[in-house]
């Protein structure tokens, strides 16, 4: 019990002499994980549609030709930066793409930091969110895709009216849980002399002494940026989910049972689960 309160107590002068810096480090990771998990998912979502496009043997050669290119260079991306530690991949853009093009391209001072920071943490996303877009793409029913075409909508149509709204809504929670990553791992960016939260901690702890207490700071950081992160994704599923106060058309019991139907919040009347089961079951 007094080994605690010492902690806290050493927790609480960190923060009092140093808090100003905890809370820079703090908007530093925030701002650059919100920024890099945007720009992760705009890749993504790039790749993704690219990984999905059509091609049958029925089509030209050019065409086969540049989509099976495509594929393989989405695929070369996506398994190069899944494959190996970001910590790494920091080294290799900020210091060897200068060794490469003869220091012709070089980030200079806390801006050219900052670039080569969310150019790493962006990349790196993705590359993990091509695979969940593909994912995402995939498990929507084919029929659509052929319903879309039977009324005359061409493919880049069908993607962006019909697909991708609902593969946006699948991937939601794989998008959320690569932001909370990205929270985290930008610890790996001290290495460039990024200024994040992990950073802020190594510094005070080398001039106080108190790696202890200040690892114990940073954990509740991270952890309380990680669940207002996990409370304020699941606002956004739950908002998108839409209201659930309606009346079914369908009463089929036939066409409930096969499930066709399933109310989010009450489930079906067959399922054991539902509150309308439930009471039923209480009558």
């Amino acid at each position: 019990m007094d080994k605690l309160i010492q902690l806290c107590q050493d927790v609480a002068k960190l923060w009092g002499k140093y808090g100003e810096s905890y809370i820079t480090g703090m908007q530093n990771t925030l701002i650059l994980a919100v920024s890099a998990t945007l720009i992760g998912c705009i890749i993504g979502f790039v790749c993704g549609v690219l990984n999905t496009i059509p091609c049958s043997p029925g089509d030209t050669l050019i065409k086969r030709f540049f989509v099976k290119l495509v594929r393989a260079l989405v695929r070369i991306y996506v398994e190069v930066f899944r494959g190996t530690p970001m910590v790494l991949q920091a080294v290799f853009i900020f210091y060897g793409l200068p060794y490469f093009t003869d220091n012709a391209v070089q980030f200079r001072g806390s801006e050219g930091i900052w670039i080569a920071a969310l150019l790493v943490v962006s990349i790196n996303t993705g590359a993990y969110m091509a695979e969940s877009v593909r994912g995402g793409i995939i498990s929507i029913d084919p029929g659509q895709t052929e319903g879309a075409k039977a009324i005359g909508m061409t493919h880049v149509q069908t993607m962006t009216n019909v697909i991708l709204p609902q593969a946006l809504r699948n991937i939601l929670p794989q998008i959320g849980n690569n932001f909370i990553i990205n929270l985290k791992d930008t610890s790996v960016m001290f290495i460039i002399g990024f200024t994040e939260f992990f950073a802020t901690h190594k510094s005070v702890a080398g001039a106080t002494f108190k790696y202890f207490p200040s690892a114990a700071l940073e954990m509740v950081g991270y952890l309380c940026m990680t669940l207002l992160a996990s409370f304020l994704l699941r606002w956004v599923e739950k908002k998108l989910d839409g209201d659930s106060s309606y009346e079914l058309v369908q009463v089929d019991a036939l066409t409930m049972s096969a499930g066709t139907y399933n109310h989010p919040d009450k489930g079906s009347p067959f399922d054991e689960r539902s509150k309308e089961h439930g009471k039923k079951g209480g009558k």
